[in-house]
């Protein structure tokens, strides 16, 4: 037989082969599968002590934090504008948006107002609870438009909701942590950002997620009347490439390499000319209490707080004063400890938290670690159990290795190829996983024994042509009870049920691959194993 002729008469085993391989290159690469280019061959989750696998663990199996908190805010949506130009609708929002932040005397990004250009409608969102819902609407009546305390509704946005949402996870992803899920919930109407953590205690989840993350860079200088002013000069969105917490081997002090966007960068060059910063080099020595002097300090803020302050480099002053700096907008923002850095880039990489997390009414619960590596054993006590009872019975039923022994592997192979799929997406598994395990292992053996049994139903096949005539017979059994079972399991793989979900998931895939992959390949090893001809 040719090696073509060999593909075609055994595609199927071939393709469950290919798969079970791809599964185990995704489980035991070492390394990190996606996105992943460590010189030591590790993710930054990674050590050399637990890279035997890929596979991550959620909340129930590795220990650690879930926090359910509300999103602080008012929101009026579907404001109808009454412009005669569509493309006046971005400048007609700005104006509207600075009216309502001078009437509240919000701080900068406690107001927000999102444009739906379709519809020539907008949205205007305060992300504060100093406000009562008759003062939202009044400032917004200001900006002339008409609107009642009714209109204003509790919480924000679903776009700053899904902003939020990818916020928090590239902040934890920035912060090493693996296994860490976010997603929202409803409850009784209010909406819910749901954060899980792995190896995080409660205390230590509430200051990554307390933490908005605005980093701003204000000049404080002389005003020329013997006072200070603090000015603005750079803003996160000004920021573009982030580096990694360093420490300057000189003076010892920590820092964090940033990269100013073009314009930005001329803007700020510019404003540091003006304002006297290039021409007074390491004149700083900050006082907050202190609203006078002749200090010229860069402070680094986060969320309205300064982190540091020091005087501008005389290099940089040299290279900003001759109008060469902006050409790479490059410098350092400084940090006056080694943490306060990896928060300051982790902050800077992630992007600001658009709105606060209401912690006064947020629910949480930890698992520690120890009852989770219980679970753990406990689950693979419960599969080990359940292959053998399934394989003791297989075995008692058939009697013959060359029906039993297939089908039990072919059953088991589903479950290397969904935890193959597990570790490509860096799914974090948890114990609705686990049942969804189980569930796959139980409806695969049945769908198997389908097959078994419609082929042998008369005893020995010898005839090829009869064995593929039984095989489609079952194969369409299988395939109606398949789609009966993903059918049923969607609504509970799309609404946000929680563990509910993870097990809809796993069961839905297992499914698809066993339709799809094992079914058909364990069809023609029987076949080979059965037929003669």
């Amino acid at each position: 037989m040719s090696p073509v002729d060999f593909i075609k008469a055994n595609w199927r085993v071939l393709l469950l082969a290919v798969f079970i391989s791809f599964s185990l290159f995704f489980m035991f690469y070492p390394g990190q599968v996606i996105g992943g280019d460590d010189e030591a061959g590790f993710s930054e989750n990674q050590t050399e002590d637990d890279t035997f696998h890929n596979i991550q663990f959620g909340l129930g199996l590795d220990g650690g934090t879930q926090i359910s908190a509300p999103v602080i805010g008012m929101t009026v949506e579907n404001i109808e504008l009454d412009l005669d130009d569509p493309e006046d609708l971005e400048e007609e929002a700005q104006s509207i948006q600075d009216t309502i932040g001078d009437e509240l005397g919000t701080e900068t990004g406690d107001l927000l107002v999102r444009t739906d250009a379709e519809h020539l409608e907008i949205s205007v969102e305060v992300f504060t609870d100093d406000y009562t819902a008759a003062e939202f609407a009044e400032a917004i009546q200001a900006a002339g438009l008409e609107v009642s305390e009714d209109d204003v509704r509790d919480g924000v946005t679903a776009e700053t909701r899904d902003d939020m949402e990818t916020t928090i996870e590239s902040r934890i992803n920035e912060a090493g942590l693996s296994g860490t899920s976010v997603s929202q919930a409803e409850m009784d109407g209010t909406f819910y950002i749901v954060t899980e953590a792995p190896d995080m205690t409660d205390d230590e989840l509430r200051d990554l997620l307390e933490d908005r993350g605005v980093v701003e860079i204000v000049l404080h200088y002389p005003d020329g009347e013997g006072g200070q002013l603090n000015e603005t000069g750079l803003e996160q969105p000004d920021m573009g490439d982030i580096g990694s917490p360093s420490i300057d081997s000189e003076t010892g002090q920590h820092y964090v390499p940033v990269s100013v966007n073009p314009g930005a960068a001329e803007d700020y060059e510019a404003l540091m000319q003006e304002t006297g910063f290039t021409q007074n080099p390491g004149s700083c020595n900050y006082d907050a209490s202190d609203a006078e002097g002749s200090n010229y300090c860069l402070l680094t803020m986060v969320d309205g707080e300064v982190i540091d302050a020091h005087g501008i480099n005389p290099d940089l002053a040299q290279s900003m004063d001759t109008g060469d700096w902006s050409s790479s907008g490059n410098f350092r923002m400084m940090t006056p400890s080694q943490e306060e850095a990896q928060t300051l880039a982790i902050n800077l990489q992630a992007g600001e938290l658009r709105a606060p997390l209401n912690f006064d009414e947020a629910q949480s619960y930890t698992i520690s670690p120890a009852l989770a590596d219980q679970f753990k054993n406990y689950s693979l006590i419960i599969g080990a159990l359940a292959i053998l009872t399934v394989s003791g019975m297989v075995y008692l039923r058939y009697g013959d290795r060359r029906v039993a022994l297939p089908l039990i592997l072919t059953a088991l192979s589903e479950v290397l190829i969904l935890l193959g799929i597990a570790a490509l997406l860096r799914m974090p598994l948890d114990l609705s996983h686990v049942a969804g395990f189980i569930a796959v292992v139980g409806t695969g053996v049945d769908d198997l024994i389908i097959i078994a049994d419609e082929v042998l139903d008369d005893g020995e096949v010898n005839s090829r042509r009869v064995f593929e005539s039984r095989f489609r017979k079952a194969f369409w059994i299988i395939g109606a009870a398949a789609a009966t079972t993903i059918i049923a399991m969607s609504p509970l793989a799309v609404l946000s049920l929680g563990d509910l979900r993870g097990f809809a998931i796993i069961t839905i895939l297992g499914v698809l691959i066993g339709v799809l992959i094992t079914r058909p390949a364990y069809g023609d090893i029987l076949r080979r194993l059965m037929t003669d001809k």
